[in-house]
């Protein structure tokens, strides 16, 4: 069916809600051809909800739908800016939905989920502005040898169609951070969805729809590997915006040749408290980055890096405070941590931390999962031979790691493959500097947590965890590219 009843009434809720199920070519809403997915309820573990992924002709209709409607050309910056502010507006207006919507398929909080709507609208604003000012540079031509009377500019132009793949963990605001910066630049776009949080994308694409996206400008197809296979193998795809895992991201790399993209891929996000850090300032941020999502976001804390000589009270302070945090059931308005996106994932964060316990690490906090919901836990005593002080959790674990010098915390840091971001709490204005010149991460936020991000900022990784820029400013710029133009007087 091209539109479901959401009925949140099987997980407890009493209302329904019709949101879209199907795919989106070329402006009409078409159910797909190939295989049955269904929609799991996160914390109930039960469908209910089921699409149709998307066959090789309906994706290679979606293709010719955007590559055409690039070739027709997209509106002027001013209407590209006006569409994502009146999809902004109309996300705002339907908050609610989108936050049902979050609960069940991605198992998120009231507090996460309404903090992805507020995020997805600065992000839809930000673009529309992005669209409205994209704009080029003069370049001094006169400034090399016998050029007089020559003037040069530049132009930033659309690529033509960008294929978005997206996670998730972040099943409304990721994807407003690839598709809005792809029209505001005047590309084409088709975006497939995780198969775990589908229908929160095809309410924004809806909501696009409504603003005003011209036709073929935005797709949508439902589907896993195959669907993403088969999105690479045709060449008008120019650019391809990927979040996932680094394993997958390589793939994609290597399908994509010459072509372009942007990969945000895993991490073991770490944060360090340096010996004068101020605990009351960064404790409950600490918690906040630890498990919000259910720990499954790429600079959620992992390795906390603790001042030996501040060890003892941040154990027992942080003990209290994650013991303390309300689990179980997302809808509760005071629940804290949700589950995780299946019981598969819960059993093998159980597993992870069972494994650790088992060689000597410490559980200061946690206890027994209870089907996709793993408490939220908190480790000390581990060692970088064990699967959670080496491998990426996604799971609402947090592991204490002593250090006694600045140093050592940073090649702690350094030693992962991968490099997203790190937070360091200090007032120590050299502690500061050093680390903001030597850890080799995409960024590093000085007294806030590695989980600290604002929309605007640009966003991305080193080493495993992938290259190119989030944020629309950027963004913007990475799916455009600069073209030179020289006018000779005569």
């Amino acid at each position: 069916m091209v539109h479901a009843i959401l009925n949140t009434a099987v997980a407890g809720d009493v209302c329904a809600q019709e949101v879209p199920t199907a795919c989106l070519i070329n402006g009409e809403w078409v159910d797909g051809a190939a295989r049955t997915l269904d929609v799991i309820d996160k914390y109930s573990r039960l469908p209910f909800a089921t699409l149709r992924a998307a066959s090789a002709e309906q994706v290679a209709a979606a293709l010719d739908a955007a590559h055409g409607a690039y070739k027709r050309g997209a509106g002027s910056a001013y209407e590209r800016g006006a569409v994502l502010d009146r999809a902004a507006a109309l996300v705002e207006a339907r908050t609610d939905v989108f936050v049902r919507t979050m609960q069940q398929e991605a198992g998120f909080t009231q507090q996460d989920a309404a903090g992805e709507v507020r995020r997805c609208l600065l992000t839809l604003k930000l673009s529309a502005e992005e669209a409205r000012r994209l704009a080029g540079e003069v370049v001094p031509l006169d400034g090399a040898p016998q050029q007089n009377g020559r003037i040069a500019f530049t132009l930033r132009v659309p690529l033509g169609v960008v294929v978005a793949i997206t996670p998730f963990n972040s099943p409304l605001n990721t994807v407003a951070h690839k598709v809005g910066p792809a029209l505001a630049a005047g590309n084409a776009v088709v975006l497939k969805p995780s198969s775990h949080t589908p229908l929160t994308a095809g309410l924004l694409m809806q909501a696009l729809l409504d603003a005003g996206a011209p036709r073929g400008f935005v797709s949508l197809l439902h589907g896993s590997s195959e669907v993403a296979e088969a999105l690479l193998d045709d060449p008008r795809v120019r650019f391809f915006a990927f979040t996932g895992s680094t394993e997958v991201g390589r793939k994609i790399q290597q399908a994509a040749g010459l072509r372009r993209t942007q990969m945000e891929l895993g991490s073991i996000a770490c944060t360090i408290l340096c010996e004068d850090a101020d605990l009351a300032h960064a404790l409950p941020r600490v918690i906040n980055a630890g498990y919000r999502k259910a720990g499954q976001v790429c600079t959620s804390i992992q390795l906390l890096l603790v001042h030996e000589g501040r060890m003892q009270e941040v154990r027992q302070q942080l003990a209290g405070m994650v013991a303390a945090l309300p689990y179980g059931d997302p809808r509760e308005p005071d629940t804290f941590v949700g589950p995780v996106i299946s019981e598969a994932e819960a059993v093998r964060i159980e597993a992870w931390i069972d494994e650790a316990m088992r060689r000597g690490a410490t559980r200061l906090a946690g206890g027994a999962r209870r089907g996709a919901v793993v408490p939220p836990t908190l480790l000390a005593d581990i060692d970088g031979t064990m699967k959670v002080g080496c491998n990426e959790i996604f799971g609402p674990v947090m592991c204490l790691v002593p250090f006694s010098s600045l140093d050592e915390a940073i090649n702690r840091v350094n030693a992962t493959p991968y490099g997203l971001a790190t937070g360091i709490f200090t007032n120590q204005l050299n502690h500061a500097m050093q680390a903001a010149k030597r850890l080799e991460v995409g960024g590093v936020h000085i007294n806030e947590t590695s989980s600290s991000r604002v929309d605007l900022m640009p966003y991305g990784g080193s080493k495993d965890s992938g290259f190119g820029r989030e944020g629309p400013r950027y963004a913007v710029h990475e799916m455009t590219e600069e073209r030179i133009v020289t006018i000779t007087s005569v």
